[in-house]
């Protein structure tokens, strides 16, 4: 192995961005916090200088679009920060599956630098991507890199390690890491989780990600036996259900004994959980979120959540109308995985009402610029505090009648006349 050259400030790795370069940066934990603020500070002498992100949790001056095209960010996923940024016209954003983020970067880039954080290296040198493998680590050994030891990052088990003398150069900045808060819990939120987690099956594989519902489901398995881990963001809620002793992942199809993600997101006990953790095993999300690798585990149970459904069961969970607010992530990829399982289940969770109870989420049809997240021949369970709409197989009218029976009495009129002069029922 060759020998590791010495560390070097910030700035100094900034010889490796030439004019037209496209810096891949992985999700929040990923990001070389240091490498950017000195490229962020360079920009008035950059030229053409992209930098491809997924949800970035740090809101910077450049976000703006201040710079023009010396230095512009390219989103995958927007953030809360970033939202406002995209509106005005300061950051793009690439629709996309997040499996496919890795291709869909090889198709565009022109002169492309993986920029990343790490875990500090082990004794031969050896450093992890810590809490983010994502898009970074199905690109490593592909792309130039430049890495950030961070000594917060913990080492984790996986396909994303690499050599520090693999790296075009290397630095060495201490910055603490994005840690989420646990969401605020609703009674509405416990009656949604109740009927998802009466549903799931011991031996299921699971893929549960963030947020109230899904933290409540995974909250609720804990009497549950040979349950199995598959997911994208593994966060506190899933941490809590291994360590009850529910999951041991044995019938799992690949990786068995393993809980699999592609990032890591949650507490600080959740990162401390998973550093050198045997049974925590961070895979690229082009092999994490490929439907292919999803479907091989039988009764694979997705749950996701949307923030509108059609009459049809079309979802729209990324926009409200034309405001965008996120982005599809692995929700579809997720969803046809399911759908290709054996056993395979897929829920679609939401409150019935939005605005105080003024607003059905159940719509006759989507607002008009909505984006179509999840369309409806993916659509399996749409759930509500007032039930499941089973949708697989069933006609046009007994889609129709499955929804408006899961939404709020107050609506339910309203919706069957819709239906009818829609030609649904």
């Amino acid at each position: 192995m060759t020998a590791v050259p010495p560390a070097a400030d910030p700035s100094d790795l900034l010889r490796f961005v030439g004019p037209a370069t496209d810096v891949i940066v992985p999700g929040p934990n990923g990001e070389p916090v240091g490498f950017v603020d000195a490229l962020e500070a360079a920009a008035p002498g950059l030229d053409g200088v992209r930098v491809h992100q997924l949800d970035c949790q740090r809101d910077r001056e450049y976000h703006t679009g201040c710079h023009g095209d010396r230095l512009r960010h390219v989103s995958y996923f927007l953030s809360r920060d970033m939202r406002p940024h995209y509106e005005a016209g300061g950051v793009d954003l690439v629709p996309n599956d997040f499996h496919a983020i890795p291709d869909l970067l090889r198709r565009r880039w022109r002169n492309p630098l993986l920029a990343v954080a790490a875990s500090p290296p082990d004794r031969h040198g050896y450093v992890s991507l810590g809490l983010a493998a994502d898009y970074a680590a199905a690109l490593l050994g592909e792309v130039p890199v430049v890495i950030e030891v961070n000594p917060n990052l913990p080492r984790t088990n996986g396909l994303h390690t690499l050599h520090l003398s693999d790296a075009l150069g290397w630095t060495e900045v201490t910055t603490e890491l994005v840690e989420t808060p646990p969401p605020p819990v609703t009674d509405v939120d416990r009656a949604i989780a109740e009927r998802v987690a009466e549903r799931i099956p011991d031996g299921a594989t699971l893929q549960i990600g963030i947020g109230a519902v899904p933290g409540l489901v995974a909250g609720m398995l804990g009497d549950h036996r040979d349950l199995g881990v598959h997911t994208e963001v593994l966060g506190d809620a899933v941490m809590g259900l291994i360590e009850s002793g529910a999951v041991n992942g044995r019938r799992k199809a690949r990786e068995r004994g393993l809980a699999t993600t592609t990032i890591v997101l949650g507490g600080g006990e959740l990162y401390e959980w998973a550093d050198e953790n045997p049974g925590l095993f961070l895979l690229p999300v082009d092999i994490s979120n490929d439907p292919r690798v999803i479907s091989q585990h039988d009764d694979l149970c997705s749950i996701n959540a949307t923030m509108q459904v059609d009459l049809l069961g079309q979802c729209a969970s990324e926009s409200l109308g034309t405001h965008y607010v996120s982005s599809t992530g692995g929700q579809a990829d997720f969803m046809r995985g399911a759908q290709l399982s054996r056993g395979g289940q897929s829920f679609i969770v939401t409150h019935s009402t939005a605005v105080g109870g003024t607003v059905s989420r159940i719509v006759p049809t989507l607002t008009p610029g909505a984006v179509v997240s999840a369309h409806k021949n993916l659509v399996d369970k749409v759930v509500t505090e007032h039930g499941i709409a089973e949708l697989t197989g069933r006609t046009v009218r007994e889609r129709t009648e499955a929804l408006i029976a899961v939404a709020d009495p107050t609506f339910r009129d309203d919706l069957e006349r819709a239906a009818k002069e829609l030609g649904y029922l």
